[in-house]
């Protein structure tokens, strides 16, 4: 597996890389956003490792410009704990965000469930949503439906689930696994974004006050 490491200090991206070397992973640095952005043009990376502030590019700017060229996983960091700062990440397509200070054997349990693929030719359809496992491609309507790695596994989540109610519990583990550490605000935001690509279907995640989550299928 090839990783981007991507940030401006380079204590950070040392340690980074010499715990993910012991994982066999195989790995690239970059020290701000724009030799990221070189480095995605040349390279396929299996997953980036971005943090925000960096100097010339900070790392929001960086990932537009590489979703554009790639649609690639995005784990970012920040020493930023707000909200927005979360919700503008998951807007632009990231799969996960870790605060810094942060333990590096936390982050390889989160870039392990990041780049986790259930393998499987099969397709699931719930009305006139469809999801291809194979090609992690999305059909609403029969138009094709851009969806993050992350998004892809909460609806394959839900479509598996109609009618059940999931804790945030349960979502946290069936998508990250189980040692992952996050807030309602950080599954909630999840939820949010994945209810703006539903377009007239976002009414059918429901939500279950102080306890999670329910699919129930609506036009």
């Amino acid at each position: 597996m090839h990783i981007l490491i991507v940030d401006d200090e380079e204590l950070i991206r040392s340690v980074i890389r010499d715990y993910l070397e012991e994982e066999n992973y195989t790995c690239d640095e970059a020290d701000n956003g724009s030799k990221a952005i070189e480095l995605v043009e040349n390279n396929n990376y299996d997953l980036i490792i971005m943090d925000i502030m960096m100097p010339h590019m900070d790392g929001y700017q960086a990932l537009r410009e590489i979703k554009i060229l790639k649609n690639i996983p995005v784990i970012m960091l920040s020493a930023r704990t707000e909200e927005i700062d979360k919700l503008q990440g998951f807007s632009l397509g990231i799969d996960d965000y870790v605060t810094k200070p942060f333990s590096p054997k936390e982050l390889i349990a989160r870039i392990k469930a990041v780049t986790k693929r259930n393998g499987g030719n099969d397709t699931l359809t719930v009305g006139n949503i469809t999801i291809n496992n194979a090609s992690r491609e999305v059909m609403i309507d029969g138009e094709l439906v851009d969806l993050t790695h992350t998004q892809f596994e909460l609806l394959k989540l839900f479509l598996s689930n109609p009618s059940i109610a999931l804790t945030r519990d349960k979502i946290i583990e069936s998508i990250w696994g189980y040692d992952y550490e996050a807030d309602d605000r950080t599954i909630d935001a999840h939820i949010k974004l994945l209810r703006s690509k539903l377009g007239k279907y976002r009414k059918s995640i429901k939500t279950i006050r102080k306890v999670g989550y329910r699919f129930v299928y609506e036009e």
